[in-house]
């Protein structure tokens, strides 16, 4: 519809945006006015700092709209639909609620349940509503609106709706909040106690579902959340820096972001594993492995104790610590928490002794005769202490100990594969790349290096670290939270997803992927089985196919790769008709090149791509970077190394291709299509890591070669 300036309704409507912003500074500078009065200091500094948590979830960001949309309910809504007491009301829906002087709502936060019909409400079912009103924004400012009337008609496709989708990305990710879908809503607002395991092709937006719906649990279960804490786990920092600013945007700015590496970080990584040693490390049978290894440290008693106590001394025969060990064992607990056990039950013995010659003992006796040096040092001779770093370097040094633990799980070509006697792993070429991804340049591992001669000297790996961290949850549990969002989990290994599953084993997780996108040797392979070790098989299992960000003749290009990169999936579709959204150039080899026709190519392209509004992102293999960076630097255009360098002004991002996954670029370079998939370990995963840089692209791609193209992209 046509909007003027004078418009009635865009007047009424940007002064109530214009109270509303007044209202929400008013509620900020009131909260931050209170004082913090605790009972004590320590007290006092807790409410001070709940204070200015609620203060920064207040703030106002003025480019970003406060309200989105606006709701009317019908007169009388049907029993069947929603409470009577809404019939008649209007409500504004935006990201965080706001009242007025007297405590009455003038915008309702998009988690309550008023809210719901926003997302959910269609012609067929409009859930008690006589209208929806979307606006339409700029820098924060309102200029437009649209009416979806309930009235019986069909309701047409949104043009605000769809702009706010196609609207150019620069900088961080941001939230969906005001373009959510019926099914991406449907996951958002899936109950706490329910895991949810979401496949997402491209463009889908499973990020963004999965960061909304931690919001929400935040919002409906925000006392719970608060003790047990949330987190979010991302494939690297990077992606964590471009999706950080989606939950402050929503108010919520107290969960925690990290990655597997971050989680597991027990020792310094200094060196990568070879392809095939991290897949048998990240294999779950490691967890057994590790297991016998701890277990083997209990030893059989041979002879009974003698305990002093007062003027009598009491006698624990061999065959009563033997049935101590076996019961703790039966038991199932963790290694550490059995030697506090033991030394608890050897007491106990004693203290019925002392009951049963009379004495009247309590349970003070008991804990003292725990602590006596004989009892300790019982315990510590059948039941020792356990350092999880110490065993690992005993274990992968000597290749008699890694037989004993790994028989009848690892055959001997896989122990020589992790054992440092035998093979090894080189060292990282660069710290800045994907700890997830592997690249032909270190695959072959090093077999002529030596084992470290001392702990100090060992070279750990990611994988290492994943195994140590397992260790020490055998030993002693990892505390657990009350919800993990876990995205790219396709390119976990079993034990990396035990890791991440230990620390919501009494909570619950989201999980968000893309099996077409998996793009380690060691990837799990299969959504059921990635549960599985998660510890939560019963999770439910959503696809999104529907594609938001990408456009359709983008999306169908890169399909043409998963009858071979993952046939079972289905193919995405995408509501983005954008035409002339696909430019496929063929480079002429131009042997005057400074540094060479493709990197000379892909400048000229970026220079005419940066004319148009957007960000722009070239995406090359690996081991090409400093070709292209260099010519970038030669054509004179400004730009950022993801990983490596940071230009804030520049809206070029030359990206490798092994940090693309997860981001998001308007217009998209992609440079040497063959080069990219040949980075890889097999033809499988070099499809897919194609598959994902082909699919970054918001409003236009641009493929670049020289080399002839992946037999599946060249047909047609």
């Amino acid at each position: 519809m046509s909007i003027t300036v004078d418009d009635p309704v865009i007047i009424a409507e940007r002064t109530h945006l214009a109270e509303s912003r007044a209202a929400l500074r008013k509620m900020r500078e009131e909260t931050l006015g209170l004082k913090a009065q605790g009972g004590n200091a320590v007290s006092t500094e807790v409410l001070h700092a709940a204070l200015q948590a609620r203060a920064a979830a207040l703030l106002d960001h003025p480019d970003v709209p406060l309200f989105f949309g606006r709701l009317d309910y019908s007169d009388a809504p049907s029993a069947a639909q929603l409470p009577s007491d809404y019939a008649g009301e209007q409500y504004y829906i935006g990201r965080r609620h706001v009242h007025d002087a007297a405590g009455d709502p003038m915008v309702i936060d998009w988690r309550a349940p008023v809210s719901l019909p926003f997302y959910r409400a269609s012609a067929k079912d409009p859930l008690g509503l006589a209208l929806r009103r979307r606006f339409g924004f700029s820098a924060g400012s309102l200029t437009a609106f649209e009416d979806e009337p309930f009235d019986g008609r069909a309701l047409g496709p949104s043009r605000i709706l769809t702009e706010e989708i196609e609207r150019p990305r620069i900088g961080p990710m941001r939230d969906i909040v005001a373009t959510i879908q019926p099914e991406q809503d449907e996951i958002v607002r899936a109950d706490l106690n329910q895991s949810v395991c979401v496949q997402g092709a491209p463009g889908t937006g499973k990020t963004a579902v999965g960061l909304h719906r931690v919001a929400f649990l935040l919002y409906a279960h925000r006392e719970r959340l608060k003790r047990g804490g949330a987190l979010v786990v991302g494939p690297n920092r990077e992606f964590l820096k471009y999706i950080e600013q989606v939950l402050p945007a929503l108010g919520e700015v107290e969960v925690a972001q990290a990655t597997v590496e971050e989680l597991v970080a027990r020792v310094s990584v200094r060196a990568a594993d070879s392809a095939e040693a991290a897949r048998i490390k990240g294999d779950a049978r490691m967890a057994e492995v590790l297991s016998r290894a701890i277990w083997a440290h209990l030893a059989k008693p041979t002879e009974g104790i003698v305990v002093p106590r007062g003027s009598r001394i009491w006698r624990v025969s061999v065959y009563e610590i033997e049935q101590h060990i076996a019961a703790i064992r039966d038991r199932g607990v963790r290694y550490s928490a059995g030697r506090a056990m033991l030394a608890q039950r050897v007491a106990h013995t004693v203290l019925t002794r002392m009951e049963a010659a009379g004495e009247s003992p309590d349970d003070r006796i008991q804990d003292s005769v725990a602590r006596l040096p004989v009892v300790k040092k019982l315990v510590n001779t059948l039941w020792p202490a356990v350092d999880p770093v110490k065993l690992l370097f005993a274990l992968f040094s000597s290749p008699e100990r890694l037989a004993a633990a790994a028989d009848g799980l690892l055959d001997p070509a896989e122990q020589d594969a992790v054992c440092w006697a035998s093979a090894s792993a080189p060292v990282r070429s660069s710290a800045a790349a994907d700890s997830t991804a592997i690249s032909t340049a270190n695959l072959s591992g090093d077999p002529a290096r030596k084992p470290p001669r001392s702990l100090a000297a060992a070279r750990w790996t990611p994988a290492d670290a994943v195994l140590l961290d397992e260790l020490a949850d055998q030993l002693d549990r990892v505390a657990s939270l009350a919800h993990v969002v876990l995205d790219e989990a396709q390119d976990l290994s079993p034990m990396q997803c035990r890791a991440v599953g230990r620390r919501c084993a009494t909570g619950s997780v989201t999980v968000l992927g893309d099996i077409a996108q998996a793009t380690t040797p060691w990837a799990v392979g299969s959504w059921p089985e990635t549960l599985r070790h998660l510890g939560k098989p019963d999770a439910v299992l959503e696809e999104l196919t529907l594609g938001f960000r990408v456009p359709k003749e983008v999306i169908e290009y890169a399909a043409r790769l998963l009858p071979a990169a993952a046939p079972g999936l289905a193919v995405p579709t995408s509501v983005r008709q954008t035409e002339d959204s696909l430019s496929i150039e063929e480079v002429e080899d131009a042997p005057g090149a400074a540094h060479g026709a493709v990197p000379a190519a892909a400048a000229r392209t970026a220079r005419r791509e940066l004319e148009l509004e957007g960000s722009v992102g070239l995406i090359v293999a690996d081991p090409a970077l400093s070709g292209y960076a260099a010519a970038l630097t030669a054509a004179g255009l400004p730009h950022s190394i993801l990983g490596e360098s940071e230009n804030p002004d520049a809206r070029l991002v030359l990206v490798p291709a092994t940090l693309a996954k997860g981001l998001e670029y308007d217009r998209v370079i992609v440079a040497e299509p063959a080069e990219i998939a040949a980075a890889e370990y097999s033809e499988l995963l070099g499809l897919r890591r194609l598959y994902v840089v082909l699919t970054r692209a918001v409003s236009h791609l641009t493929v670049l070669h020289a080399l002839p193209l992946p037999e599946l992209l060249a047909r047609g």
